[in-house]
C-alpha cells in the first residue's frame, strides 16, 4: 500500500495537483467508503473515522454526500483529479 501511495502522490505533483483539492478529494472518498462499509450507519462511520458524529455530518454536507434509506449512495457527481 505505502508504494501505491507513493506512486499517486508522484503522479499529483506531476500534474500540479494542489495540495487542498488532493486533500479534499482524498477525506471524500475515504468517507464515502466508510459509509459503505457502515451501510450508511454515520454514528459507526464516525467511530471508525476517528471524529465526532458532528463533525462528519459537517463534512458530508460539505462534500454533498447523501446516503438513502437502502444506504445507497445518492451523492451528486464532483470533477475529480
Amino acid at each position: 500500500m505505502k508504494d501505491q501511495l507513493e506512486s499517486l502522490i508522484a503522479q499529483l505533483v506531476e500534474r500540479g495537483v494542489p495540495y487542498a483539492a488532493a486533500a479534499q478529494e482524498f477525506e471524500r472518498k475515504y468517507i464515502r467508503r466508510v459509509l459503505e462499509r457502515t451501510g450508511g450507519n454515520q454514528s459507526r462511520a464516525a467511530r471508525l473515522l476517528g471524529m465526532h458524529r458532528n463533525t462528519l455530518s459537517r463534512k458530508l454536507a460539505e462534500y454533498e454526500i447523501q446516503f438513502a434509506a437502502n444506504h445507497r449512495d445518492v451523492s451528486k457527481p464532483r470533477g475529480g483529479l
